[in-house]
């Protein structure tokens, strides 16, 4: 709170969303998230996401370098073989290998 004893627009927001996380639980947020997916997805199509997943991955490129992408990937690799351990990999390789192949679509440029 301010010295005035007002709350500042992001201290109203934070109290808000814990009073609605208290009252209606997580589900909530899960299901009104859903459908907000599913209504940008109507609104704008399947290739909005890739759009903006390319722009996101390119501003996070430019912000921290290409590097970046590498470390995290060896990072979460590293915490994946510590909880499954190392013949996790091969079994969802084998999974990997039967699976059809779908042609990833590439947002329009």
């Amino acid at each position: 709170m301010t010295e005035h004893g007002e709350m500042t627009v992001a201290q109203a927001g934070r109290l808000g969303g814990t009073k609605v996380m208290a009252k209606y639980g997580r589900a909530f947020y899960v299901r009104i998230g859903r459908q907000g997916g599913q209504f940008v997805s109507q609104q704008h199509g399947p290739t909005f996401f890739a759009l903006i997943g390319a722009k996101g991955g390119a501003t996070v490129r430019d912000r921290y370098g290409s590097d970046f992408y590498e470390r995290i990937g060896r990072k979460g690799g590293a915490a994946v073989r510590q909880k499954y351990g190392a013949e996790y990999y091969a079994r969802i390789g084998r999974k990997g290998g039967q699976s059809p192949k779908t042609p990833r679509q590439r947002p329009p440029a």
